[in-house]
């Protein structure tokens, strides 16, 4: 499982850093809408490996857009895709639908804290 997981975050992250090098919006996929968004979710929830891909890949547009504001240099900026890709697959395995609350906002607050966590543990070195 884990070997399985490091290959398909190396697949994501890879995919992202392509997408940023083109650094055009439209060349992510474009968002879902609620209704599609809570299916996914739902599908998700009972184990549906390839929902939970689908939320991924929509949603990395979010994680690029948070990066933007943190990295400095290229170096920098594969290890806060990494980070932000992490942050980005906890919120989805956490996120709650029930709760009302849309998930970029959920989503993003949790990039923003694994990618902050991450700066802290830099310092710490």
């Amino acid at each position: 499982m884990g070997m399985y997981l490091g290959a398909a975050l190396y697949t994501i992250i890879h995919f992202l850093f392509i997408r940023l090098s083109v650094s055009k919006a439209s060349s992510f996929p474009p968002p879902l809408d609620i209704k599609e968004e809570k299916r996914l979710f739902r599908l998700a929830r009972e184990g549906n490996e390839e929902a939970r891909g689908k939320l991924i890949e929509h949603n990395l547009r979010l994680v690029a857009h948070i990066i933007k504001k943190y990295y400095t240099s290229c170096k920098e900026q594969e290890d806060l895709l990494s980070i932000g890709t992490i942050g980005l697959i906890k919120a989805i395995d956490s996120y709650d639908v029930d709760n009302g609350t849309r998930f970029a906002t959920y989503a993003g607050k949790c990039l923003q804290n694994e990618i902050l966590m991450y700066f802290r543990s830099q310092k710490k070195l």
